[in-house]
């Protein structure tokens, strides 16, 4: 298995597309103005509002909407913290490091937040969940810091280990090397990737940490309440520290200072593997569409989603739930029996739905509706491939056992609104205020005619490939009555990402050429 990271920078924003054996898995955008809220970013908020019926809290962070912040998610040692952030934001403890701070016993499980909380009052609080729809952020004041291989509790003195460590003997391990390494007043929790490090690249790790604790904390006495004071990494910093490991065969990026960027991290993270962090160079041609990434963008979203041997998904969103119905479609069956050809198509639309879960980010309650299977054990089949084929997903997700009637019900973490990228483009011929596609031919000629005027230089015409084909075909063709008349020969690259009317006059640089 080889997965790539690709990235493409642009004036708006970064986007991330990450492959598997050249299969688009995940897609993910950053804005470039580094505005919004991302998971794990820590601010410095004001309690707008407890509200007692609810045992949470409305919180002031600077988004138009509140965040909620519920009794759960105040975390044991809510005092501590308070206490902390009074002391730091009045001026009297100038040491950031905890190593001197007493702990206030911890708050009671089933307690209620009008007794800890009121008005006005300051509160450090870290997102856990994305602005969605019409709902703010939700928050918890229970902060964490995460690194490559540990994760950083500030007002704890805890030890934890990873579930997905198996062995009994790595774990005792570990327990033993953070408990000689834990700083004062932190807690620390042993992330998977951790397995078989040493005692010295686990140090290196939390001193990083406490060191970003540290320049966090120095910024709440001068901050703006709300405000943000210690931001997540960069969404490729952050991809990278979650899912590194040896099957990652490249990080291929198209922007020089984004490039460098990532490629003094990953020295950080695994010096080794510096090298496969390249700077894209074919700029003529699109870095996603080198990798086939636009093309596998329209064909992967979208109502109706095809899949091999003629099978497809149909996948509906409703307000409570999304529904993926699958179906066989017309295809030629070799399988001697329905039952088998069900289970065949099952297990096409089983990995399919696991990816289109992790490339959409579809969260919440998804109820898939396979088809019919009469043996139990073909049922427990489709289970056991369904859960291995999600095994990497790192959203936290629970799926049940199929029914009788075939459907399974899953639910998956949801962090940040889903990924939805509008692949249907509207007739032509259905709206007043487009033109038809066909008098796109005279509008480019007419361009070319302006420009061949007063432009000397070698000139490229990016269009859609429809009509790509259309003027390259035949003999003559019409870029080759564009030659006879204007002495220049036009350089036609399809582009797959273009609309059908949508196209660009270049020069050999790659900048818009203007008639």
């Amino acid at each position: 298995m080889n997965k790539e990271l690709i990235i493409r920078s642009h004036s708006e924003a970064v986007d991330f597309a990450l492959l598997k054996d050249g299969k688009l898995i995940e897609l993910h955008q950053e804005k470039t103005d580094k505005a919004g809220f991302q998971v794990g970013d820590i601010f410095i908020a004001k309690i707008r509002k407890p509200v007692a019926g609810l045992n949470a809290a409305f919180v002031h962070v600077g988004f138009e909407k509140d965040a909620f912040l519920h009794y759960h998610d105040l975390g044991p040692n809510l005092m501590t913290s308070l206490k902390f952030i009074k002391l730091v934001t009045t001026g009297k403890l100038k040491d950031f490091t905890l190593k001197n701070i007493q702990f206030e016993p911890e708050i009671e499980k089933d307690g209620t937040i009008m007794d800890l909380l009121s008005p006005n009052q300051s509160i450090l609080v870290q997102v856990v969940k994305e602005p969605i729809s019409t709902k703010g952020p939700r928050i918890t004041s229970e902060l964490s810091i995460a690194g490559r291989y540990v994760v950083l509790v500030p007002f704890s003195d805890r030890v934890s280990i990873s579930q997905k460590i198996e062995s009994r003997e790595e774990k005792d391990r570990l327990k033993k090397l953070v408990h000689s390494i834990r700083p004062k007043g932190f807690g620390v929790i042993v992330r998977t990737v951790a397995e078989g490090k040493t005692l010295t690249e686990l140090e290196k790790d939390l001193e990083n940490l406490v060191s970003r604790w540290v320049t966090m904390c120095k910024k709440i006495p001068i901050a703006h309440h709300p405000s943000k004071v210690h931001g997540e990494l960069s969404k490729a910093s952050s991809m990278l520290r979650d899912m590194f490991n040896d099957t990652f065969t490249g990080v291929i990026i198209d922007e020089d200072e984004l490039y460098h960027q990532i490629r003094e991290y990953v020295a950080e993270i695994a010096p080794d593997q510096e090298k496969m962090v390249k700077l894209y160079q074919h700029r003529d041609v699109p870095i996603f569409e080198k990798y086939m990434i636009e093309r596998q963008i329209k064909t992967s979203f979208g109502k109706t989603v095809s899949m091999s041997k003629g099978a497809y998904l149909i996948i509906e969103h409703t307000e409570a739930l999304h529904v993926i119905d699958v179906n066989s479609g017309n295809r030629s069956n070799k399988a001697t029996t329905q039952e088998d050809t069900a289970l065949e198509v099952n297990m096409i639309a089983a990995a399919e739905i696991a990816r289109q879960l992790r490339l959409r980010d579809m969260g919440g309650i998804i109820v898939v509706d396979f088809i019919d299977m009469q043996h139990p054990d073909h049922r427990k089949v489709l289970y056991d491939f369904l859960r291995e084929e999600m095994s990497d997903d790192r959203a936290k997700h629970k799926i049940l056992p199929p029914s009788k009637f075939g459907l399974v019900q899953i639910t998956r973490q949801r962090v940040r609104p889903e990924v939805n990228i509008e692949t249907r483009e509207s007739d032509p011929n259905q709206a007043i205020d487009v033109e038809a596609p066909i008098s796109i031919v005279d509008h480019i000629g007419h361009e070319l005619e302006k420009i061949a005027v007063k432009f000397n230089g070698k000139i490229r015409l990016n269009v859609h490939p429809f009509v790509a084909a259309y003027l390259t075909k035949g003999f003559p063709s019409i870029r080759t009555k564009w030659f006879f008349a204007h002495k220049k020969w036009v350089k036609i690259i399809p582009r797959d990402a273009y609309k059908y009317l949508e196209y660009r006059f270049l020069d050999d640089e790659g900048n818009g050429i203007s008639h």
